[in-house]
C-alpha cells in the first residue's frame, strides 16, 4: 500500500499524429540539406541584390559586414566557432582590398556576398537525424526518471523504480489536442515564452508527449558552446541563431532560412522574445523579424496555391512556468545593468561546460518543485483564433478568409508595408495570449506580494537604492503578510474568471498551506534565498534582487494597486 499523498493521477498520453519519422518534414529538410541550403542562398541574394541597387550600395554592405565579423572575432569569440573564422574574414578583407579603385565590380561583390551567404546558410542550418533523435529522446527520459525516482522515493533502490516520469514532473495545460489537430492539417509555429537555457529541452520534450513531429527551432549558437546541449539540440531539430551577428547579410539569411522551412511544411519554433527574459517578466514587446518569416511564409503559399490547397500557417503562444530558474540571480544582475540603455547582451558563461550543464539539470530535475508548460489557443496569421478545423474567427465570432488581408483590387500581392503591420498586431496578441494562459503559481505570488510590501515601505527611494537596503531592514510579519497576499489572491481569482489569466491547482489550497507551499518553493535552489520565514514568524529575504526577478512574473495584472 503506498503512503498517503502519494497517488499518482493517471496522465493523458498521445499517439503521434505521423504513423512513421519518414513523413516528417523535419526529416526531408534534413534529406536534402545542401538543396535547401542553395535555395536560401539563392533567396537570401535575390533580395539583398534588390535592397542594394544603387553603384557601391552592396560594397558598402559588404565592408560594413566584414567590420561587424572582425570586431566579433576580437572581442567575443565563442569555442563554437569554426576554426577557420578569422582567415575566412581576412580571405574577404583581401578580395574585398582587390576591389578598391578598380572601378565597378559588380559581378565580383556578388560572387563575395555568395561566399558570405553559404557560410552563414551552412552555419544556419539544422543537422536532424532520426537516429539521433530517437537515442535523445531515450537519454532525456530514461536519465531524468532515474534521478526523479531517486529523489523522490526516498528508499532503496529507487533509482531504478519506473514510479515517477518526466510527465510527473512537468504539466501540460491547455489546448494540447487543438494544437495536433492543426499540425495534421497546416503547419505550426510555436512561439514560447523564454526563461531558461532548458526551454529548448523541455518544449522538444513537449512535443514528443504531445505526439507530434520533431520541430525546427532557432537555439541560440552559444548554447552549442556546451556539448551536451549542443547533442541534444542538433538531435531535436535546432538550427543555430547567432545573435552576435546583427548585420544585414545575416539576418536576411536566417529570416529566409525559417520563411522557406515552414513553407516546406516544417513545423517550427522560436522564442519571440529573442533571449532568455532577464527582468523575469513575461515577455511585452517581441522581436519581429522570425513573425515576420511567418507572415511572408502564408503569403507566399497563397500565392502559389491560387486553388486554395496551400497549407495554412497556425501559431501556437505558449508559457514556461517555474518556481525557480537556476539562472535567475544573473539574469537579473545583467537587466539591472543595462536597464534604460540599448545594449547587446554578452552570454553568460555560468554554465559553459558540460560538467556544470550536467549538474545545472540534475539540480533542476531533482528538486521537488514542478513545471508547468501552457498551451494557447492556435492562432492565423492576423491574430484571429482559429477551431479545430483551423478556420479564422473575427473578434465578432464570425468566419474569415485570411486570404483576404493578402488581397489588393482582386490580387494577391506582396506588400511588405502591410505585412509589417500585420506582424506587429500579430506580436501584440501573442503577448496577451501569454499574459491570459500564464499559470499563476504560489511562489509568484509571494514574490510579488513580499516586494510589493517592501517597495511601498520605501517607496522614495529609487529602484537601485532599495535594491541596496541592508537585509536588517527586510522584514514582514506574517499576519500583515496574510493580509496583503488573501487580498491579492482574490483579486488573482477575479482574473481568472474573466479569463485574463490561469492558476495552478496549489494556489487553491488554505491560505497558510498557499503562502507556505510558495515560500518554500520560490527559488528553491539559490543559496542565498530570495524569501524566508523565519523563527519570528517574520517573512525576510537574502537577496532582494533574485526577489524581484520573481516578482516581476506577475508584472503587467496591475496588482500593485491592491497592496
Amino acid at each position: 500500500m503506498k503512503p498517503k499523498g502519494t497517488e499518482k493521477k493517471k496522465k493523458k498520453t498521445f499517439k503521434p499524429i505521423l504513423s512513421g519519422t519518414q513523413e516528417w518534414p523535419v526529416v526531408q529538410l534534413s534529406k536534402n540539406r545542401k538543396l535547401f541550403i542553395e535555395k536560401v542562398v539563392d533567396e537570401a541574394f535575390s533580395k539583398i541584390i534588390a535592397a542594394n541597387p544603387k553603384r557601391n550600395e552592396l560594397r558598402e554592405e559588404l565592408e560594413t559586414t566584414l567590420y561587424r565579423e572582425q570586431l566579433r572575432i576580437r572581442q567575443n569569440p565563442w569555442k563554437v566557432d569554426p576554426e577557420d573564422e578569422k582567415r575566412f574574414w581576412n580571405k574577404i578583407k583581401d578580395e574585398l582590398v582587390d576591389l578598391v579603385g578598380n572601378g565597378n565590380h559588380r559581378e565580383k561583390e556578388e560572387e563575395l556576398l555568395k561566399k558570405i551567404l553559404h557560410r552563414y546558410a551552412d552555419e544556419i542550418a539544422g543537422n536532424f537525424r532520426k537516429s539521433r533523435y530517437r537515442l535523445a529522446r531515450e537519454i532525456i527520459k530514461f536519465g531524468f526518471a532515474r534521478l526523479l525516482n531517486a529523489t523522490r522515493v526516498k528508499r532503496f533502490g529507487a533509482f531504478f523504480r519506473n514510479e515517477y516520469s518526466l510527465n510527473d514532473k512537468i504539466q501540460i495545460v491547455g489546448k494540447a489536442k487543438q494544437v495536433r489537430k492543426l499540425a495534421k492539417i497546416g503547419t505550426v509555429v510555436m512561439v514560447p515564452t523564454h526563461f531558461s537555457n532548458l526551454d529548448s529541452i523541455l518544449i522538444g520534450w513537449i512535443i514528443h508527449v504531445l505526439g507530434l513531429p520533431a520541430f525546427i527551432y532557432g537555439a541560440g549558437l552559444n548554447l552549442f558552446n556546451i556539448k551536451i546541449l549542443a547533442y541534444f539540440m542538433n538531435s531535436l531539430g535546432a538550427y543555430k541563431v547567432d545573435r552576435r551577428k546583427k548585420n544585414p547579410i545575416y539576418l536576411e539569411a536566417l529570416k529566409t532560412y525559417s520563411n522557406l522551412a515552414i513553407q516546406e511544411g516544417a513545423h517550427s519554433l522560436f522564442f519571440p522574445g529573442g533571449t532568455r527574459s532577464r527582468s523575469g517578466q513575461i515577455e511585452s514587446s517581441l522581436k519581429l523579424g522570425l513573425l515576420g518569416t511567418a507572415m511572408e511564409a502564408q503569403r507566399k503559399i497563397f500565392m502559389d496555391h491560387p486553388n486554395k490547397d496551400g497549407k495554412k500557417i497556425f501559431i501556437v503562444p505558449v508559457t514556461i512556468n517555474y518556481n525557480f530558474v537556476l539562472e535567475a540571480p544573473i539574469l537579473i544582475n545583467e537587466y539591472l545593468a543595462s536597464k534604460g540603455q540599448e545594449r547587446y547582451y554578452v552570454e553568460s558563461d555560468a554554465y559553459s561546460s558540460s560538467y556544470n550543464m550536467i549538474k545545472f539539470m540534475i539540480k533542476f530535475f531533482t528538486k521537488g518543485s514542478d513545471i508547468s508548460v501552457s498551451i494557447g489557443r492556435g492562432m492565423d496569421l492576423l491574430g484571429n483564433y482559429v477551431d479545430d478545423k483551423g478556420n479564422s474567427i473575427d473578434k465578432h465570432g464570425r468566419f474569415i478568409d485570411t486570404r483576404d488581408y493578402f488581397m489588393s483590387n482582386g490580387q494577391l500581392t506582396a506588400d511588405l508595408q502591410r505585412e509589417e503591420e500585420y506582424t506587429v498586431r500579430l506580436s501584440k496578441t501573442i503577448v496577451k495570449e501569454y499574459h491570459r494562459i500564464n499559470r499563476v503559481f504560489a511562489s509568484h505570488l509571494v514574490a510579488f506580494v513580499a516586494f510589493q510590501i517592501w517597495r511601498k515601505r520605501f517607496e522614495k527611494l529609487d529602484l537601485y537604492d532599495f535594491l541596496r537596503l541592508p537585509e536588517e531592514d527586510l522584514y514582514i510579519s506574517y499576519d500583515e503578510f496574510y493580509k496583503s497576499f488573501s487580498k491579492i489572491r482574490q483579486e488573482v481569482f477575479k482574473l481568472k474568471k474573466k479569463k485574463k489569466v490561469n492558476i495552478a491547482a496549489h494556489l487553491k489550497n488554505p491560505i497558510d498551506e498557499a503562502i507556505k507551499f510558495g515560500i518554500d518553493n520560490v527559488g528553491m535552489y539559490h543559496s542565498r534565498r530570495p524569501l524566508l520565514l523565519n523563527k519570528n514568524k517574520q517573512i525576510i529575504t537574502k537577496d532582494l534582487s533574485t526577489l524581484y526577478y520573481y516578482h516581476n512574473r506577475m508584472d503587467g495584472y496591475d496588482l500593485e494597486k491592491y497592496i
